[in-house]
């Protein structure tokens, strides 16, 4: 088993405790904001206050999920499941992104309804408000910093928090200008935004698991490398019936038919499948087989 870990140099694990940690204070102090945005926004009737606490409330389920997600990574392969849970965490992804879909429309609705007849707000607290959301948006998106490119969860999480804080900024702006203006309209106006911030992360992340959730290639595999690099192995004549999917959001599987040049012994073949597994490492894919044959043409006469 030692060449299993060749690739980590790559990536490096993620670190299971780390993030376990990163998720818990995220869902703690964002569910947290999310409460003080809804007091604060029913009391003086912002909706952007509100269209952001919906936003925001989306994201700590987003969190919970993937924290269940990261859980049932964890859960052993058993008699019914043999990959165990991970699919799980694609199908979580995928879950958000629909959610978030869902939020957007109702926020939208309101703000277009508010725009028609902008209401007088106190901009001095949206803007209060909004910093606080700043400064526990980024504080949380920092514990993620560092496993952001290791799984799609992880990031969906950082890309998550971060637009939180831009959005929260904003924010702070809008409420600053309607304090000093009383341009009222900037409320709905800023909730708009929102909405295209939320639609256009959310698209990705929809596509993305979309895929991973049809077994397509995942984004983070080049199938045509993946070929290039088997062929330059010595012995190695074609490659064909590759099928590659995603085990969960950081795990990748392969299978192929090799075709071997005609005079290798079971030991040479042995060792090329060894050399191909170890290439494949490099290209994120982790779970290998492979069925190798010796002349090409006896491959296609019986259709395997």
């Amino acid at each position: 088993m030692s060449h299993q870990h060749h690739h980590e140099h790559h990536h490096g694990p993620v670190e299971l405790t780390n993030v376990n940690r990163a998720f818990i204070v995220g869902i703690s102090l964002n569910f947290l904001f999310v409460l003080i945005e809804v007091f604060v926004g029913l009391y003086i009737h912002s909706l952007s206050l509100l269209s952001d606490a919906g936003h925001n409330l989306a994201d700590v389920g987003a969190l919970a999920l993937s924290l269940l997600a990261f859980r049932l990574l964890k859960v052993k392969a058993n008699d019914k499941y043999t990959y165990g849970y991970r699919k799980t965490s694609i199908l979580t992804a995928l879950f958000n992104a629909v959610i978030l879909l869902v939020s957007v429309g109702a926020i939208a609705y309101e703000a277009v309804h508010r725009l028609l007849n902008p209401e007088p707000l106190p901009g001095y607290t949206i803007a209060i408000v909004a910093g606080i959301g700043i400064a526990i948006n980024a504080f949380t998106a920092i514990l993620f910093l560092k496993d952001k490119e290791k799984d799609i969860n992880i990031k969906s999480a950082y890309l998550h928090l971060v637009s939180d804080a831009l959005v929260s900024l904003g924010l702070v702006v809008a409420g600053i200008i309607i304090h000093y203006t009383n341009w009222y309209w900037l409320d709905p106006v800023f909730s708009i935004i929102i909405v295209i911030i939320i639609l256009l992360g959310t698209w990705r992340l929809l596509k993305h698991s979309l895929r991973l959730s049809l077994d397509g290639v995942p984004p983070n595999v080049d199938l045509q490398e993946v070929k290039n690099k088997a062929l330059k192995v010595k012995g190695v004549v074609e490659i064909h019936h590759i099928h590659i999917w995603a085990i969960s959001t950081t795990e990748n599987a392969l299978t192929a038919h090799v075709v071997v040049a005609e005079n290798y012994t079971m030991q040479e073949i042995e060792a090329i499948k060894k050399q191909l597994k170890h290439e494949f490492e490099h290209q994120n894919i982790h779970h290998v087989t492979l069925e190798t044959e010796t002349n090409i043409t006896d491959c296609e006469k019986t259709e395997c």
